[in-house]
């Protein structure tokens, strides 16, 4: 049993763990696994504290995005509006300058129209009263003449006039 290299082997095993024992070993071991399994505890806990972090800026940036859209979208929908406004705005002024173009122009029209009448009659006029001072300085002789021929004259020119 002594000549036996397993018996020497657990011989020497159980004096190392003696010793070991002795001299505090396992304290030591227990010590250092305690304080890697805090180590361990500690990154965990940061892992989990800059996950919820990270979750958290994502929200915020979700939200501030979700907010920047509804903002955009306001500001083009109000863009579009004033835009309609101004156009609606500009065919009304276009309207309201086409009508009054409209009446300058029929004004003139109608001025120039009494103008033409007037310059007939007053063509109409002379020349009645040149016809008649023909027929007449043919037909009526004398002072009797003179004195028809001008008030005639007269008469038919404050009429046509």
């Amino acid at each position: 049993m002594f000549y036996e290299p397993e018996t020497w082997v657990a011989i020497a095993f159980i004096i190392l763990m003696v010793v070991f024992a002795y001299l505090g070993v396992h304290r030591t071991l227990l010590t250092a696994l305690d304080h890697r399994a805090e180590r361990i505890k500690a990154e965990l806990d940061d892992a989990r504290r800059l996950k919820e972090e990270a979750a958290k800026l994502l929200g915020d940036y979700k939200a501030r995005r979700a907010s920047a859209e509804r903002e955009a979208e306001e500001i083009i929908s109000s863009a579009k509006a004033e835009a309609e406004r101004i156009a609606a705005e500009a065919k009304t002024r276009m309207e309201e300058f086409v009508t009054r173009r409209t009446k300058t122009a029929e004004s003139k029209i109608a001025q120039a129209e009494a103008q033409a009448v007037a310059d007939v009659r007053a063509a109409a006029a002379n020349a009645a009263v040149a016809a008649a001072s023909t027929i007449l300085s043919q037909q009526v002789k004398g002072s009797v003449a003179d004195d028809l021929l001008n008030k005639g004259i007269a008469e038919v020119r404050s009429k046509l006039n």
